[in-house]
């Protein structure tokens, strides 16, 4: 089992739960983290510190958010040279997205 992050992170990228990843298994993007399910020890540390709720266990990701998995999974081999493990800043329009529903198409995933 690897945890994996969803829809409420796109456009607020709190790093909280990168500086706590004991393994350095989060692949940061333009406005999404990622979680690398090959590196993710399943320690939970992360889904405390994510303010936006956006991080399940791969067995309990809800239906709506499902294709995450892949997602994640997909991106954090994108974004292999991506890691972070520290807290930055969250975006600089958090405000206005948190706690937006259906953010998918938001989603940013070329850095350039």
């Amino acid at each position: 089992m690897a945890y994996v992050v969803t829809d409420p992170c796109i456009n607020c990228k709190h790093t909280n739960c990168a500086a706590v990843c004991p393994v350095d298994a989060f692949r940061e993007g333009p406005n999404f983290l990622a979680i690398d399910p090959l590196e993710c020890i399943d320690c939970d540390a992360c889904v405390a510190e994510c303010p936006e709720e956006a991080i399940y266990p791969d067995d309990e990701v809800p239906m709506e958010w499902v294709d995450y998995i892949e997602l994640n999974e997909r991106l954090a081999d994108e974004w292999h040279d991506c890691v972070i493990n520290q807290s930055k800043e969250a975006l600089p329009e958090v405000d206005k997205w948190s706690g937006v529903e259906n953010k998918r198409e938001q989603l940013i995933e070329n850095w350039k």
